[in-house]
């Protein structure tokens, strides 16, 4: 059993601290918060120990893994403090504030042998794994975009960070997973209309390396949540509701399994059977957590790791650089 402690215990913490206690593999050790009250809130819950800040915790409860759950302009000095301590660490996304601090936490690591994994939470979605696993089947053929709406409430919890940081690096993350390629150019067009000093709105555009177009569509000014990605190719195109964990594909009749063959040429596109794929629901946060503690407890390469955190951040840094500039950017 690997003793398991959450540094920050506040919207998304206390969940990082229920699924450790629940989990047989682990036992929760220790939370520390920035808030006597919060951390107090959380360890009378779980029948662990609430510690005054997270130096006190990795000096007294010694944990073997800990989720970094604090605001990201303390992902870089939490994490690092963690990983001189001995511990494999899970930080949320964004891995850090710059590209630097990144790569210093991905230097640190491997230099201590510590396994350190970037929660990029929609890798785990249920409907997102059957997704990659068509994906990689050829199931769509070639693949000609992949379009991600974000959509929702400005959150009261965001103050260090703008809606490109806090979560196109989701979508960002999301673009290079389900196509295995990386990006070459961004494009970005972003307002700042309720956010006091970041942008809240996002409309993005990314070319990946083997022509394949990203679109995204971000924003915290649509007053009802929205989470969908489609993926369109040949084939017709694949839709995730990532809210409920439904995955459909929408079928090109001019490409269907009848008259398909790998060496004809597309004839043009029209509409076909729709197909909505049962999918086992789970919780993405319990799958991602119980990933990192497998990779712990079996030694093996974590499913996201440091490097997959830097790229999300480069690109997402780039998508504000765009936006702020008015021109693409090449990478």
């Amino acid at each position: 059993m690997l003793k398991a402690a959450v540094v920050g215990v506040g919207a998304m913490g206390q969940h990082h601290a229920r699924i450790y206690d629940q989990m047989p593999q682990t036992q929760l050790v220790g939370v520390a918060d920035a808030s006597a009250e919060a951390g107090a809130q959380v360890a009378r819950l779980h029948h662990t120990t609430a510690y005054a800040d997270d130096r006190e915790l990795l000096d007294e409860a010694r944990p073997d893994v800990v989720s970094v759950v604090v605001p990201t302009e303390f992902h870089h000095r939490v994490a690092l403090a963690a990983l001189e301590a001995g511990c494999h660490v899970l930080i949320e996304k964004p891995i850090a504030t710059t590209e630097e601090e990144a790569q210093e936490l991905i230097a640190r690591a491997d230099a201590l042998g510590r396994k350190l994994m970037v929660g990029h939470i929609v890798r785990f979605d249920s409907a997102v794994r059957e997704l990659k696993k068509r994906l990689d089947a050829g199931e769509l053929g070639r693949v000609f975009e992949v379009r991600c709406r974000r959509l929702g409430p400005f959150p009261a919890r965001v103050r260090d960070v703008g809606v490109v940081i806090d979560l196109a690096t989701h979508d960002l993350d999301m673009i290079r997973y389900l196509t295995g390629q990386e990006v070459v150019r961004v494009y970005a067009e972003t307002e700042k209309q309720i956010h006091s000093d970041y942008e809240d709105l996002l409309i993005g555009a990314v070319r990946l390396a083997d022509g394949t177009v990203g679109v995204l569509d971000v924003n915290w000014l649509t007053p009802t949540k929205i989470r969908e990605l489609t993926v369109t190719g040949e084939r017709g195109m694949f839709l995730v509701d990532h809210l409920t964990q439904d995955l459909y594909f929408y079928e090109n009749a001019e490409a269907n399994q009848e008259r398909w063959s790998a060496i004809s040429m597309l004839r043009g596109v029209s509409e076909g059977c729709m197909i909505r794929y049962p999918v086992q629901k789970y919780e993405p946060l319990r799958a991602e957590l119980e990933s990192f503690v497998r990779s712990v407890a079996e030694d093996t390469p974590v499913p996201v790791d440091g490097r997959d955190g830097l790229m999300a951040l480069r690109l997402a840094r780039a998508l504000v650089q765009s936006g702020r500039e008015k021109r693409a950017i090449t990478l």
